[in-house]
């Protein structure tokens, strides 16, 4: 059954133009929600918002289903709804940090900043300083292993061969390297 012009309620005959939408609209919305909720999943990237969304744009689908000239087009244009109601969530969810910024402002109270506090930065501070104590502790033979490997993030093989040794080598040195700036920080700790 395809009703596809709609009509003025006073142009249509007998009165049933609203029934066959109805029904039109029931089979329309069962035949395509799968699909536009598959695309809904891509475009709002989770499925809680898709289905969310989804629900929205059917409503708003049979609100304004007075719009629609052909059902062959029902797929599109219920992708085209969920696509901009998908939009509307985002930018609402974007907006939302702000708001609620606002809101603190407006009460009057202070936004924590984004620093840790001075307690915790100074305890930071405090073993940066025992750490590089601890590599500089360490014998020359495994100092620029443990620097190239932890400190500058280098891969090992880039490391052997920047050290012309073996990746065995370097592993090994690496790890008695590891095992001494942790004894080095667990002592400075303890005591």
């Amino acid at each position: 059954m395809t009703v596809c012009y709609v009509l003025e309620p006073r142009q249509c005959h007998n009165g049933s133009l609203e029934k066959e939408l109805d029904l039109d609209f029931d089979l329309l919305a069962k035949q395509h929600k799968d699909a536009v909720y598959r695309q809904m999943i891509r475009v709002c990237g989770n499925r809680e918002d898709a289905e969310d969304v989804l629900i929205e744009a059917l409503l708003k689908a049979y609100r304004h289903l007075d719009q629609l000239r052909e059902s062959a087009a029902f797929r599109a244009w219920l992708a085209q709804i969920a696509k901009r109601v998908c939009w509307q969530l985002k930018e609402r969810e974007a907006l939302l940090p702000l708001l609620q910024l606002s809101t603190l402002e407006d009460e009057g109270r202070e936004v924590a900043g984004s620093e840790p506090p001075p307690d915790a930065q100074l305890a930071q501070q405090q073993m940066k300083g025992l750490l590089n104590e601890a590599i500089d502790a360490l014998p020359a033979l495994y100092r620029p292993v443990y620097e190239l490997c932890d400190v500058e993030n280098l891969r090992g093989d880039e490391v052997a061969q920047k050290l012309g040794i073996s990746r065995a080598a370097m592993k090994s040195r690496l790890h008695r390297a590891r095992d001494m700036v942790r004894a080095h920080l667990d002592a400075a700790l303890a005591g």
